[in-house]
């Protein structure tokens, strides 16, 4: 998703004779005209589709949670959805491009000054050249990758963080943290030159979430009760319907998540790259959640539908560091990969105990980790492809931007803790979050258990 990547398609008139034969009107050039609408209509569609996900998190989270704790759940995914929208505007988003560089004053420049809001139409100096596509889709579409990181958070430190402080986490993770570690490789900083590949953010999206999830899971600690005498007790979600249902929309979000991070539509190829993306996107989630099936029948002797969701979403991670370039087979093969990770790695945090109540660490973080490292399989470095990349430079992004991760988020956590207090009270957290934070219920008609 580097932006010093992209270049004008401008054979995209092969493709749409229709326009060759246009009238000509002084001042427009019709292919750029066309390369500058499909680039900026994929970012649209694409972005709309990845906000469609923010409602994939919100049931998928509400139906893995307790029923006394859903209503919070609901409320942290529109809050931290909307701070996201405007910290991301505020600060994020001209932070993440900076050309490689922090600059102060271009930084504070776009929080009221000239900034992404002057130009979410044509830039001035546009009857030249329009450039590659509208700054305003190019916002819209890389704030929705911004608030997926701080909805993986939520799930895993849900039924016992307090909400306030939860949300002031999330402004510093999208306002500050997330863009700074994305500009390193979408902004053209020091791993993009590295040559370190993440096509839509195995990295620098699913493991930052997942890092910060971790450190703050270790910081607060399990719920009360969940382990107990040497064994964890199973606590089972309130709806599983809804679960499955929030996967099936992340699912279907995926398609704009890696397919709009082509990052263009302009020409023949990128449409056919595009096609190749959702298809190997969707091999990847089947290839998960099948190995998820396969493999709980095994090792439970029945299948385990919660391990069968987050399989097909571990899948879905493990492809969206190297969504073009796999075979279909390969595709099914590494999101299968990413199916058997979570269903060995959620037993093995629950054995240290570090309570994740959604899965988000095995799916987001140690998918993303997989994911990232598989790129290897298909885009290795040669003399044939001199643009791919080696194992070492997987690792070096993955141990750079999960450092950052843990540190930033860490330090962030402590300062929260020591002075507002990140956790509720005993007696709250037994009652429920529904009724202690917020003092309604997500279903008044039955008590909460």
């Amino acid at each position: 998703m580097t932006k010093l990547k992209l270049s004008l398609a401008t054979a995209a008139m092969a493709a749409l004779p229709g326009l060759a034969s246009a009238e000509v009107v002084p001042g427009v050039n019709p292919s750029t005209d066309s390369v500058f609408i499909f680039n900026t209509l994929l970012f649209l569609i694409g972005g709309i589709i990845v906000f469609w996900m923010a409602a994939g998190f919100a049931m998928l989270e509400a139906g893995l949670v307790r029923s006394k704790n859903v209503t919070m759940q609901l409320t942290k995914n529109v809050s931290l959805f909307s701070l996201a929208a405007i910290f991301y505007w505020a600060i994020g988003y001209n932070l993440m491009y900076p050309l490689g560089t922090w600059n102060i004053e271009g930084v504070l420049s776009g929080v009221w000054g000239p900034g992404v809001l002057e130009e979410v139409g044509i830039t001035a100096d546009a009857a030249d050249d329009y450039g590659y596509a509208s700054t305003g889709s190019d916002f819209f579409f890389q704030l929705m990758f911004c608030a997926a990181t701080a909805s993986i958070v939520s799930g895993t430190l849900a039924e016992r963080i307090k909400l306030w402080p939860f949300l002031i986490f999330t402004i510093v993770l999208t306002s500050v943290i997330y863009p700074l570690q994305a500009s390193w490789k979408w902004g053209g900083g020091f791993l993009d030159a590295a040559g370190f590949l993440d096509f839509a953010g195995s990295t620098v999206v699913h493991s930052v979430g997942g890092w910060a999830a971790l450190t703050g899971a270790i910081i607060l600690g399990p719920r009360i009760g969940k382990y107990k005498d040497g064994r964890t007790v199973p606590m089972p979600g309130s709806n599983l319907a809804l679960a499955t249902l929030g996967t099936f929309i992340l699912w279907m979000g995926w398609f704009g998540f890696n397919g709009g991070s082509q990052l263009a539509m302009g020409s023949v190829g990128d449409v056919a790259d595009v096609s190749r993306i959702f298809s190997n996107t969707n091999a990847a989630a089947a290839g998960g959640a099948v190995a998820a099936l396969i493999l709980t029948q095994i090792l439970f002797k029945k299948p385990d539908l919660t391990m069968i969701l987050n399989g097909a979403l571990a899948g879905l991670v493990s492809i969206t560091a190297e969504p073009l370039t796999p075979s279909l087979g390969m595709a099914t093969l590494i999101g299968a990969i990413g199916g058997v990770i979570v269903v060995f790695a959620v037993p093995m945090l629950d054995k240290l105990k570090i309570d994740d109540v959604v899965g988000a660490i095995p799916v987001h973080l140690m998918a993303g980790i997989w994911g990232t490292i598989a790129v290897c399989l298909s885009n290795y470095q040669s003399e044939l492809n001199p643009d791919g990349t080696t194992l070492g430079i997987q690792l070096y992004g993955i141990i750079v931007v999960g450092i950052f991760t843990i540190v930033t988020s860490g330090v962030l956590w402590f300062i929260l803790k020591a002075t507002m207090g990140i956790r509720v009270s005993e007696e709250d957290e037994i009652n429920g979050l529904d009724m202690a934070e917020l003092g309604m219920e997500a279903y008044p008609e039955f008590k909460a258990g």
